[in-house]
């Protein structure tokens, strides 16, 4: 399939609330500038704010263990949520809060600069981004019924690392605005019921998975991302993904190595839903893709509020098979820890 790439700097929206560009870049080039979203006539504009959708959600995969934290607006709603995986022990715990028309939650406009926040009496939440690195701070004292959970970890983020950025329309007048960021080395540390992790960059890699964009009530998606190490050092990232929105002109499907992106085209998933601790398969259009990821847990996060609805399965396993990168290099994939997941909401 084509992928059309993003030529040039400029706003997200047209004044009149259409795209101005669709298509994918190896970095952010448009100004998300939401107060130009016109998906409702105009009786019912002033109530757009309830369905635009943000989030910031952060992943460290370390040697240890996989650490989440995410800073959300629904519109409303805000959600905060984190939650870690032990990799020796399965041992998974998460917790969340959801916050009444988002009261408290900051996100900043773009995904270049700026802060992420919340606080209140029970948990703080800081992401911080400016040129260079990332910084990611976590204070959730009764987390696990007291055992709480504490970060401050540290991503580098040099201008010159590329992330996977697409802007693909969702009906005529609802989008999706995406960035991921894969391979970026952490440093720092992690604290969960009293045991700390120190960071090593040449052992630790952070993710980051920001989203903006107006969807249609009923959605669902796929997405698949793993941030590791090759035998020879190398930093590889995976990201894949599909199910929504109209991905004609470019899709999320790459390949990171070294914090450069490799473009691929579309790639089906091939997973039993409802039996996802089976083996998920995945290619794509032009043979640079042969992975298969054997799950080895099953995280579940499911909330049921009648007209508000999400079911998360994310299956942690490990990849095997192979990736062809833009230069014809075969990388071969064995054991490479990560996840895919399978998405259904009404929101």
């Amino acid at each position: 399939m084509a992928q059309t790439r993003i030529p040039a700097p400029g706003p997200l929206l047209a004044p009149d609330g259409t795209l101005s560009a669709v298509g994918w870049s190896p970095h952010p080039l448009l100004d998300c500038n939401l107060e130009r979203v016109r998906f409702y006539p105009f009786p019912l504009r002033p109530l757009q704010f309830l369905r635009v959708k943000r989030w910031d959600y952060y992943a460290v995969f370390t040697p240890r263990r996989f650490f989440s934290a995410t800073i959300a607006h629904l519109g409303y709603a805000g959600n905060i949520f984190v939650y870690t995986l032990d990799w020796e022990t399965g041992d998974l715990h998460e917790e969340g809060l959801v916050i009444p028309l988002g009261r408290g939650v900051q996100l900043p406009r773009n995904s270049t600069e700026g802060e992420s926040r919340f606080e209140d009496r029970r948990v703080r939440l800081l992401f911080h981004a400016e040129a260079g690195f990332r910084h990611v701070q976590v204070e959730w004292p009764s987390f696990h019924d007291g055992r709480g959970i504490q970060a401050d970890i540290r991503l580098e983020c040099p201008p010159d690392h590329e992330s996977m950025t697409i802007v693909i329309p969702i009906g005529r007048r609802r989008f999706y605005y995406n960035r991921k960021i894969n391979c970026m080395p952490a440093t720092g540390w992690l604290r969960y019921g009293g045991e700390e992790e120190e960071l090593q960059p040449d052992r630790s890699l952070g993710s980051l998975d920001w989203g903006r964009g107006v969807w249609e009530y009923s959605s669902f998606w796929n997405w698949a991302s793993a941030s590791s190490f090759l035998p020879d050092g190398r930093r590889v990232g995976l990201n894949l993904g599909c199910g929504f929105g109209d991905l004609s002109a470019a899709t999320e499907n790459c390949l990171v190595l070294e914090g450069r992106v490799h473009k691929l085209g579309a790639v089906r998933f091939d997973y039993r839903s409802g039996d996802y601790m089976h083996p998920w398969h995945f290619t794509d259009d032009e043979g640079r893709l042969d992975l298969t990821l054997v799950p080895f847990k099953e995280r579940v996060a499911r909330t049921n509020l009648g007209i508000i609805f999400s079911e998360v399965h994310q299956m942690f396993g490990r990849y095997q098979g192979r990736v062809v990168a833009d230069n014809g290099e075969v990388i071969p994939i064995q054991g490479l820890i990560g996840f895919a997941e399978e998405h259904r909401a009404r929101w």
